[in-house]
């Protein structure tokens, strides 16, 4: 089974561009993973033959949002957070919302293995939103994957917002203490590791140079200039399972580019 997670950026900007659906038919994909959509699925003219979609988008328009298309058909698909989660790590509304409803988290079952979609808060360029990153939110989505994973592997991905090493991004010196690399949010993505998820493409890429955004100014894509936010992780049963992990930066249409992971029959 081919995954490819993509932070669109806005669904109907890249559809508008005519980028998305070569993109599918480029990388083949059996489930795409989108983060970001900014839309709803009535609002989306994305067609893609052969795919079930189900989409999770905010309650505030134009914002936000996931989706998961899959030629295989998901025995559930659940949106948000589960209350249990919410609950335990008192996650609530801050000065720019609700977090829970923002259509961030969409997780599919299959029968061998639950599929996590994420779109992880960004603790924005003042850090207001931080200490909800480092206290509630990051949390929280660990107990969620946690207690899927006591039912049966998981596999998780998206834009986590976070560089977790110097080598993820190309200026870290530059950046320590900026939004994605403060230590919180490195603490936060480390204990994914410690729990026990693996970082798929650290299975066979080493070093830096390997982006997955870059900003809009500065030409820095061009001179990949980027940061590596977007990831597939999964659990550590399923490692034996994983054929490939990439990035692709030659994909345009978004200031993210999506990433791919490939997995052998169970």
């Amino acid at each position: 089974m081919r995954l490819i997670s993509w932070n669109v950026n806005g669904i109907r900007a890249v559809s508008k561009k005519g980028l998305f659906n070569p993109c599918i038919e480029e990388l083949d994909p059996d489930v795409i993973c989108l983060q970001e959509t900014k839309a709803a699925q009535s609002q989306s003219d994305v067609e893609l033959a052969g795919f079930e979609e189900h989409w999770y988008s905010a309650e505030k328009k134009g914002y936000s949002g996931t989706a998961i298309f899959s030629k295989v058909a998901p025995l559930a698909v659940t949106p948000g957070l589960p209350t249990t989660s919410v609950e335990r790590f008192s996650l609530q509304p801050d000065e720019f919302g609700d977090p829970n409803n923002e259509g961030r988290v969409l997780t599919a079952e299959f029968p061998d293995f639950f599929l996590v979609t994420v779109y992880t808060p960004n603790a924005k360029g003042g850090l207001e939103r931080l200490s909800l990153r480092h206290t509630q939110w990051d949390p929280a989505f660990l107990h969620h994957v946690q207690q899927l994973e006591a039912i049966k592997p998981v596999v998780f991905c998206g834009d986590l917002n976070v560089a977790h090493t110097p080598d993820d991004l190309a200026n870290p010196k530059a950046n320590v203490g900026s939004a994605g690399y403060t230590a919180q949010e490195r603490e936060g993505f480390q204990n994914f590791l410690d729990a026990g998820f693996v970082d798929t493409f650290r299975l066979f890429h080493q070093g830096n140079g390997f982006y997955t955004w870059w900003s809009n100014f500065s030409n820095a894509r061009a001179r990949n200039v980027g940061w590596r936010i977007d990831y597939f992780l999964v659990s550590e049963s399923l490692v034996p399972r994983v054929v490939a992990a990439d990035i692709h930066p030659s994909v345009m249409g978004s200031d993210h580019c999506p990433i791919s992971l490939t997995l052998s029959p169970a």
